[in-house]
């Protein structure tokens, strides 16, 4: 059996959980923040998880993590 190749995009994006889900970092807060509320800022803030119904899809994407 051949070895998988790892979606290199993918690999910078997301990181396994120790439950095996997946972290994910918000969008939406690289530029263009002056229009944005400061709220709206704030709760973009640190990492969250990946949807359940899209956990599948990211665990294809990277096989060994």
């Amino acid at each position: 059996m051949p070895k998988l190749k790892t979606n290199r995009g993918a690999a910078k994006r997301f990181a396994r959980t120790g439950k095996g889900g997946f972290k994910r970092s918000h969008s939406h807060k690289r530029h263009i923040l002056t229009k944005k509320p400061a709220k709206r800022i704030r709760k973009l803030r640190g990492p969250t998880q990946v949807h359940p119904s899209d956990v599948r899809e990211v665990a294809q994407m990277l096989p060994y993590s």
